[in-house]
């Protein structure tokens, strides 16, 4: 990696940090790092690889910080675990031999669909924060879901943390909180599973991913507890906010910057 100026690496540092607290509360803190990764002249695939890196330091501390506050149950999700990493592998493994033209301009419309649902959808009391039970009557919806947003999150993974807490929320009735604890869980499998596959191809700059990776801790560990001191009149709208960023960022480009 070439010098980087320390103006540019505090830059990068309130980047990250800013884009850890996002992920962790409503998820997209990605199209923070990834542009910002590329605006210094990293090459695409580095700049995705070096994201996943550091993108899984601050899933992993949210995950664990919904785990530690006894907002997510692994041992209901197993199926999930296991699907998700699947399509995490198959996604990056295949990422480099389709094209991802269609999915620019789709993934707009797709993101504006889930912060509409978000907007309208009545949610389940944002005070029970029991897990659906038995366990087992989830499972049946799991392989779909994991292996969708695995995949997808292999592929690209703008958003992955917003589908999974929207999709949530409709497939077991979870409440916004406790779908934020499966997101993160479930975008920490997958995130750790295309960083192996990214490490193996050596498309990781492991100096400022790590870097970037300590700061986006720190965002998602202030993020997640920010989420769970505040339940859901906190975590909603700053999940419409930014998912209808995103979607307007994303259409930007895939519809009017080659124009």
């Amino acid at each position: 990696m070439e010098f980087i100026e320390p103006t540019m690496l505090v830059a990068l540092a309130l980047v990250a940090f800013t884009a850890g607290f996002i992920d962790a509360v409503a998820g997209g803190g990605g199209m923070l790092t990834v542009p910002a990764l590329l605006s210094i002249g990293l090459p695409p695939h580095i700049a995705l690889g070096t994201n996943k890196l550091a993108a899984t330091f601050a899933s992993s501390t949210a995950a664990f910080t919904y785990y530690k506050k006894k907002l997510f149950k692994p041992e209901c999700w197993g199926r999930a675990f296991v699907a998700t990493l699947i399509g995490a592998t198959i996604g990056t493994l295949v990422v480099d031999a389709i094209s991802t033209e269609w999915l620019e301009k789709v993934l707009p419309l797709v993101i504006l669909a889930a912060a509409i649902y978000t907007i309208w959808h009545k949610t389940p009391n944002a005070n029970n924060n029991a897990t659906p039970q038995p366990c087992p009557t989830l499972h049946k919806k799991q392989y779909m879901q994991g292996l969708t947003l695995g995949f997808y999150d292999g592929v690209a993974g703008p958003g992955t943390g917003a589908f999974w807490t929207v999709s949530s929320m409709a497939l077991y009735r979870l409440n916004i909180l406790l779908a934020s604890g499966l997101a993160k869980a479930m975008n920490f499998t997958s995130n750790f599973t295309s960083l192996v596959t990214f490490a193996i191809l050596g498309h990781i700059d492991w100096v400022l991913g790590l870097t970037m990776g300590v700061c986006l801790m720190a965002g998602a560990f202030v993020g997640a507890h920010s989420a769970i001191r505040f339940g859901a009149k906190f975590i909603r709208p700053v999940f419409v906010t930014v998912v209808s960023v995103l979607a307007i960022k994303l259409a930007y480009e895939a519809w009017f910057v080659n124009l």
